[in-house]
């Protein structure tokens, strides 16, 4: 069956207000024997949750139908369409396993951050505030891959520019809004890069997106001179980046988590965690809760905007805040939204960020 374009429909809706930033892309398209309406949801900026309203292809009519319900009632709860709005490649393969995992990376304190800037063997980079994502491009097929390996919708203006990319590759990158902010590339037309140092690695980056200037794909600058990191650190600081990261230049891609320390290391300049939430109280705020070496540890409660769902018992947030009390409870938590792509076990008390005392200081 071919449809037409009048029969392909697609809207972006966005929803601003206090510090929450949705974005909701519903799309009518063609499968099989029918129409399916696809969604894709979450925190702009993020690597977007996907789903359907049709389990299986109906009529044209009836998909228009739902696809026209779903509008208005996303505008009747403030939802507007926007510009500049960003439709999403549905993936029935979402949440399935992809067989990839990307390099996850342990946290450093400010006295690491000056001794790596002085070190020439690792290079900087600035820690984009977004949600990680493995672009994978193969013959006929282009989908991503979230920080748990699982298959991820993505956005088509970074799938248009994958398209017209020569060759077929995996690259890492950190999805915002309707670009890939890319750092690493793991594999090229069929060759496992991962064993190769990141310099090498890096330079193949550099090669393959200089080739077809894309516009969706951008490179993150990566600065190996010792002045030239004291200086972008500074700056980075002052334009209140969310933080740098560090990675040993003559180091192999290793895929997951190691236990302490790695070939690549993170420094946030602002207190972020994820936690679970405990309770749901009155008034709009839940009850968050981490693991330590006992069991569940709370660190207090945080407010939920009225634009914003109230997320389930059980569900892992997000959180920024100053910083933490000896007790564990948070000053001035602000809610940032649910992260799906976070498991339980990695919602633990080593995330807290205490405030100096004088003691320290002295």
């Amino acid at each position: 069956m071919t449809a037409t374009m009048e029969e392909c429909k697609s809207t972006s809706l966005y929803y601003r207000e206090g510090s929450s930033d949705k974005e909701y892309h519903v799309r009518l398209e063609p499968k099989d024997n029918g129409f399916v309406v696809n969604i894709a949801f979450g925190r702009r900026g993020s690597t977007l949750s996907t789903g359907t309203k049709t389990s299986a292809p109906v009529y044209y009519d009836a998909a228009l139908m739902i696809f026209e319900k779903v509008v208005r009632e996303k505008k009747a709860k403030g939802y507007t369409e926007g510009e500049n709005g960003t439709s999403y490649q549905h993936s029935d393969k979402a949440s399935q396993v992809s067989g990839l995992v990307p390099q996850l990376l342990n946290h450093i304190d400010e006295v690491e951050v000056a001794r790596l800037t002085s070190n020439p063997s690792w290079g900087m980079q600035e820690k984009k505030d977004g949600r990680r994502l493995l672009l994978r491009k193969e013959p006929g097929l282009i989908e991503g891959i979230n920080k748990k390996g699982l298959i991820v919708g993505v956005s088509e203006t970074v799938v248009k520019t994958a398209r017209e990319l020569h060759g077929h590759f995996v690259m890492d990158g950190e999805s915002i809004g309707n670009y890939l902010h890319a750092f690493d590339l793991l594999f090229l037309n069929g060759e496992d890069l991962r064993p190769k140092p990141y310099r090498q690695r890096y330079i193949a980056l550099l090669n393959l997106l200089a080739g077809g200037l894309p516009k969706h794909i951008k490179i993150v600058s990566l600065w190996t001179d010792c002045i030239d990191k004291a200086s972008w650190l500074r700056d980075l600081k002052a334009e209140q980046a969310e933080g740098v990261v560090f990675k040993l230049m003559n180091a192999p891609y290793t895929a997951g988590r190691p236990n302490s320390g790695g070939s690549q290391l993170k420094h946030k300049f602002v207190a972020t965690l994820s936690a679970v939430v405990a309770k749901v109280n009155q008034q709009r705020s839940v009850g968050l809760r981490l693991l330590n070496h006992e069991g569940w540890q709370s660190v207090g409660n945080v407010t939920i905007p009225p634009n914003q769902p109230v997320p389930k018992i059980g569900a892992v947030v997000e959180i920024r805040y100053l910083y933490s009390y000896p007790d564990g409870s948070l000053f001035q938590p602000v809610y940032l939204g649910e992260r799906s792509d976070v498991d339980v076990a990695e919602c633990v008390v080593s995330q807290l960020k205490f405030k100096a005392t004088e003691e320290d200081d002295q």
